[in-house]
């Protein structure tokens, strides 16, 4: 009996010491390590160019997205699609990226102005007379930009970038006003339309895919274009002259939706806009050199630059007084806030 009760007690004690070593084991007190907790999932992101891949824009885009990758640790992985992939074709960007159709796009800031009219100031015609003024436009306007950008449109300002100055390609030579004169120019905004009539001429504001073709059937005879523009589209194959009249110089602004920035931790959010500063600071210095280049190249596919003389570049000056005019008066509060300061900064009334 004596040895039973002690043959008893052993067996409850063995079995108290393997339910105790279970419980142990399942509390991680076992010899297996726990697992590492698996790191998050990177954001991933579209991002949107209707230029073509070799445009400095979708190339400037391209880079930004292999840095962000880089400066974010990995955390937001953005795709680029140029070349108007994704069948967009410009003038609904503001609104596409609003409703996060697509989180990131490249659009042009005078393309979108129908929408928001605030973006056609940089396309103000003979506002700015040089590349360096228009520098210093953009930097007077980009607070007022972010602030409606962000407040009514639901989207943060990456960079802006800009195009070389706008110039007019030709199939005959353009020497003055009065040669503009009943030519069918594509324009890619309002204020270039308004040049356009002005000297007589009929504007026809096509999509960039649409340039080429009309001009090879002669639907348009001429383009108010920069000459990365023309590079691309070939234009020596359908046009004769190009007139550097430098009427105005566009950018383009690369934006992200804000919901979708928010969700960012503020560690990566400041990455971003750290890199965002860095890439305008350098698009802005690369374009200067950029337009010399694309022009070099058109002149070696066969287009013949015509220099605009003095009194050209007056008159025309003079013709687009107006419409500068004009534009202000219907233009938001912060237009004119934006002109004056400009014009104070370089010395102009």
């Amino acid at each position: 009996m004596k040895r039973f009760k002690q043959s008893g007690i052993v067996t409850i004690a063995m079995s108290s010491l393997l339910i105790l070593a279970l419980v142990v084991a399942g509390c991680g007190g076992g010899s297996k390590p726990a697992e590492p907790a698996k790191a998050a999932a990177p954001v991933k992101w579209v991002a949107n160019s209707v230029w073509p891949p070799n445009n400095h824009h979708s190339v400037g885009l391209t880079d930004f997205a292999k840095r962000a990758k880089e400066a974010t640790g990995g955390k937001v992985d953005i795709t680029v699609q140029t070349g108007g992939a994704l069948g967009y074709k410009g003038p609904e960007l503001l609104k596409v990226v609003r409703d996060g159709l697509v989180p990131v796009s490249d659009m042009l800031a005078s393309g979108v102005a129908g929408d928001e009219p605030l973006f056609d100031i940089v396309t103000l015609p003979f506002l700015i007379q040089s590349f360096d003024e228009g520098k210093i436009l953009n930097d007077i306007a980009r607070p007022h930009f972010d602030k409606v950008a962000e407040q009514k449109w639901g989207q943060k300002i990456l960079y802006i970038a800009p195009w070389p100055a706008a110039g007019i390609w030709s199939k005959k030579e353009v020497k003055s006003a009065a040669d503009m004169k009943g030519l069918k120019t594509r324009t890619y905004d309002k204020n270039g339309a308004l040049v356009m009539q002005a000297v007589g001429g009929t504007p026809y504001p096509l999509p960039f895919s649409e340039v080429y073709s009309s001009l090879a059937t002669n639907l348009i005879d001429s383009v108010l274009t920069s000459t990365p523009t023309a590079v691309d589209a070939k234009f020596w194959e359908v046009l004769k002259f190009y007139a550097p009249i430098n009427i105005t110089m566009a950018t383009d602004l690369v934006t992200v939706n804000l919901k979708e920035f928010n969700k960012l931790d503020k560690a990566t959010q400041d990455a971003l806009v750290k890199l965002g500063k860095d890439m305008e600071a350098e698009m802005w210095k690369k374009v200067a050199q950029l337009d010399k280049d694309q022009e070099a190249i058109s002149n070696k596919g066969g287009i013949v630059t015509v220099p605009p003389s003095k009194e050209f570049l007056n008159e025309l000056s003079g013709v687009t007084k107006g419409i500068r005019e004009e534009w202000l008066k219907k233009a938001p509060p912060e237009a004119k806030t934006i002109v004056d300061q400009f014009n104070a900064k370089v010395g102009r009334k």
